[in-house]
């Protein structure tokens, strides 16, 4: 018999290698110390160095990104695509995403016209016309999770809003659309909640009841921890298939995700990261089929 009362497996894989653009979907991944392998690993500033999100810029949802054994090659409603090596960055600078400065490497003035030319069309009322900057992280800077949800380990992460993984089951995403179809709205996909893990097997919400997940990655097991509630932006109100906002869904959140974990806060998934110690290798090999097992706490 088991030890564990919660038997889950890996579904789906995300990266999101431009923080607020479209998603990569994956059947294997690695998972190093930043979270997974190219995960918002680049971003786009405006000329202050200030990032930028579908808060601002819903289009960001248009931009979809294929990565290729040395290239990133992106792709837009009505550009010509942009081929972004891997292997190559331009000149240092200093760029900021919530409260922290970082630093980073400007990724040439042809990236910066494509993203200008395609994300300052149609641009939502109030926002000035400005010229944009694609940057990537630069690997030698360190930034760390909130160590106040970490239990005190060092998580590091690359441009998220601030924490390696996000996991959410898609017993969740079923829950909120069986609320929506009672309400008279069409479902929403997974995409709109940006996850990193998705799991099959469990019931709606168990993410959010269960301190750690272990999972058993072919000749490597870990455990990962889910350590904080992840609040919700309007960013699930865009739709990532035409970029238009619409505001059913935060509405429904709000009628049953109210988390007192943070005050109130409308959550939906649980951020994570990898529960290790310093001499363990970190370089983890994730697949959809791999088990994840936990112990639910209520």
């Amino acid at each position: 018999m088991s030890d564990y009362d919660l038997n889950a497996t890996i579904s789906r894989l995300f990266v999101y290698p431009i923080k607020s653009c479209a998603g990569v979907e994956l059947r294997e991944s690695l998972l190093i110390e930043t979270g997974l392998e190219f995960d918002r690993a680049w971003m786009v500033v405006d000329e202050k160095g200030e990032f930028l999100s579908q808060r601002e810029l819903p289009r960001m949802a248009l931009i979809a990104p294929q990565l290729k054994q040395f290239e990133m090659v992106l792709r837009a409603p009505g550009m010509l695509a942009l081929h972004i090596a891997l292997d190559a960055v331009e000149q240092p600078c200093k760029v900021r995403v919530w409260d922290d400065e970082c630093a980073a490497f400007d990724m040439g003035d042809t990236a910066a016209q494509w993203f200008t030319d395609f994300l300052m069309q149609d641009r939502q009322a109030g926002i000035p016309v400005m010229k944009l900057r694609l940057v990537r992280f630069d690997p030698e800077h360190k930034r760390a999770s909130n160590m106040k949800w970490t239990q005190g380990q060092q998580a590091l992460n690359q441009f998220s809003d601030g924490y390696p993984v996000l996991v959410i089951s898609e017993a969740s995403l079923d829950d909120l659309n069986a609320r929506l179809k009672a309400a008279g709205h069409a479902p929403v996909t997974m995409e709109r909640f940006r996850p990193n893990i998705v799991l099959s097997g469990l019931d709606a919400h168990d993410e959010d009841r269960t301190d750690e997940l272990h999972i058993s990655a072919g000749e490597t097991d870990f455990k990962l921890a889910l350590i904080k509630p992840c609040p919700r932006c309007p960013i699930p109100n865009v739709n990532p298939q035409t970029a238009q906002t619409s505001p059913e869904v935060g509405q429904m959140l709000q009628t049953y995700r109210q988390d007192a974990r943070l005050d109130g806060a409308i959550t939906f998934g649980m951020n994570a990261m990898v529960k290790r110690h310093d001499q363990e290798p970190f370089d983890l090999h994730l697949a959809v089929g791999q088990t994840a097992q936990g112990q639910l706490r209520f």
